[in-house]
């Protein structure tokens, strides 16, 4: 983890080119890329690998069974979790360095236990009422974006 910047969570990415998107966002960014429980795809994938073009090797990317797994990695860190469920907006939160940014997969989002069970660090991104959800990678490089000009980047 790079304690100086942000540390982006996929739960369950299915779709290559999202992830190879967001690696690409984490290396402009600093942010560490964590991918966590079943792929969608093989990380070897050429759709990933095409996405993130000649980024991977300024992305520090590690793999991760369960969520649980990942929190228990990491006790005292703040964990917020992205999800159209959630009601309170993503800019009413005080990001610092070192914060972990969940994001479920493109067609589930999160379980709604992780939500439930984390409602102060739930999340949302405001769109219109009548529309599903926003890509993903988008929906990852507005919150990052928001978390680095708060931090100072």
């Amino acid at each position: 983890m790079n304690k100086n910047f942000f540390n982006i969570v996929l739960y369950e990415p299915q779709i290559p080119q999202n992830t190879g998107n967001i690696a690409r966002l984490c290396a402009c960014t600093g942010s560490s890329l964590y991918l966590v429980g079943k792929l969608g795809f093989h990380i070897t994938d050429r759709h990933v690998k095409r996405a993130g073009l000649d980024y991977w090797d300024s992305v520090n990317i590690n793999t991760v069974s369960t969520f649980e797994e990942l929190q228990e990695k990491f006790p005292d860190s703040n964990f917020y979790f992205l999800s159209t469920k959630a009601s309170k907006k993503y800019t009413e939160i005080t990001y610092k360095k070192g914060d972990f940014l969940v994001f479920g997969s493109e067609t589930k989002g999160l379980p709604e236990k992780i939500i439930f069970n984390n409602p102060k660090n739930s999340l949302t991104i405001q769109m219109l009422d009548n529309q599903r959800s926003l890509n993903l990678s988008n929906s990852v490089a507005i919150v990052i974006y928001e978390a680095l000009r708060q931090t100072g980047f």
